[in-house]
């Protein structure tokens, strides 16, 4: 289990130990009230399903709009995110945000990757700084999960 998110090739991940349910670890994730609480300052999202969109907002940073690729209640909810303040999502600029919720005993173990840092248009340096950004940004936005949830 990585105490803070660790980067192997273009894949940033994380894995915590949480003292809750799957089914409260899953209402962080995927509730924008409770998403506003820990990740970022507010989050908007059309429907929790494959294909609804949304936008994730950080003041003084701006806004950034994703695309849910992945729900499978209680263990695991996927987007594709603009990592960059954005009025639009591109292919080329936007990476693979997953979660997985796994029971073990009374904790909850919560993974997340983020993956496709390689297609990001722009060069290597570009692509580096973005991944570095990100994973300092997991360390960061996983730390205020925790405290939400009591962990």
């Amino acid at each position: 289990m990585s105490d803070r998110a660790t980067v192997t090739g273009h894949t940033i991940s994380r894995t915590v130990r949480i003292d809750s349910t799957p089914e409260r670890v899953w209402d962080a994730l995927t509730d924008t009230a409770q998403l506003g609480e820990w990740f970022g300052d507010s989050a908007t999202m059309s429907k929790l399903a494959v294909g609804g969109t949304g936008e994730f907002d950080w003041e003084g940073y701006g806004t950034f709009p994703y695309e849910i690729t992945e729900v499978k209640p209680n263990t695991v909810f996927a987007y594709r995110w603009s990592g960059e303040p954005a009025t639009e999502l591109r292919a080329d600029d936007s990476t693979i945000v997953r979660f997985t919720i796994e029971t073990d005993g009374d904790t909850t173990v919560l993974t997340v990757t983020e993956s496709g840092f390689d297609t990001i248009a722009g060069g290597l340096a570009h692509r580096r700084h973005r991944l570095e950004q990100n994973r300092e940004g997991w360390n960061i936005e996983i730390d205020e999960l925790l405290g939400m949830l009591g962990s």
